[in-house]
């Protein structure tokens, strides 16, 4: 009982964080889902297929149920999964990604929490694992990228939340003063972290 009630609640969170993620892409132009927002090129619908990947990979050849979508090895993993290159749609990535859910949706209810896998490319000795750990790695990888499409699409044009039912009206005057407030406080501290330095030297 208690690892049905385990892989529901995992499964239950990946499925929130797989919608939650895709809708960071809402409303988007085809340039701002796809521009680099960070020095090291993350992008949005990157992360979106990204993620995709990684669920196809995780889900589908460690537990010899391969993936029906085209992969490749992942010796020859290049980081192209990081960005849609100008030939590849939205609508095809994000077809990419629901294809996945359904096969990864799968395997996750026909296999109980113990069947064995193997990942090669995880180090000595973790290879050799189970369904259970391998959905809390792709749940956290699946956290951790929707956590860093919040920051990005806040940062393309001030929208938050989790949910689009969840979502209010942007109040730019209350968000400007909180923020005014957080700098003052940053700035303020300065200071005095300076002198607590200088009086340990």
């Amino acid at each position: 009982m208690i690892d049905e009630f385990a892989k529901d609640n995992l499964h239950s969170r990946l499925r929130r964080d797989r919608e939650a993620l895709l809708w960071k892409l809402d409303g988007l132009s085809e340039y701002d889902a796809r521009r680099p927002l960070t020095a090291t090129g993350t992008n949005l619908l990157g992360l979106v297929k990204h993620v995709a990947t990684v669920e196809a990979r995780y889900f589908g050849e460690i537990f010899d149920r391969p993936s029906p979508e085209p992969l490749c090895r992942w010796q020859d993993s290049d980081g192209s999964d990081l960005w849609a290159a100008e030939g590849e749609s939205r609508d095809q990535i994000i077809g990419f990604y629901r294809r996945t859910w359904e096969h990864s949706d799968a395997t996750i209810d026909v296999l109980p929490l113990d069947t064995p896998g193997h990942v090669p490319w995880w180090p000595e000795p973790a290879p050799n694992t189970n369904l259970f750990a391998v959905m809390v790695h792709v749940l956290s990888e699946s956290v951790r990228h929707a956590g860093h499409a919040d920051v990005l699409r806040e940062g393309v044009d001030g929208r938050t939340g989790l949910r689009a039912e969840h979502e209010k009206q942007i109040d730019h005057e209350a968000r400007a003063t909180y923020w005014a407030k957080i700098e003052w406080a940053a700035r303020s501290a300065a200071p005095v972290k300076a002198l607590e330095v200088s009086r340990v030297t």
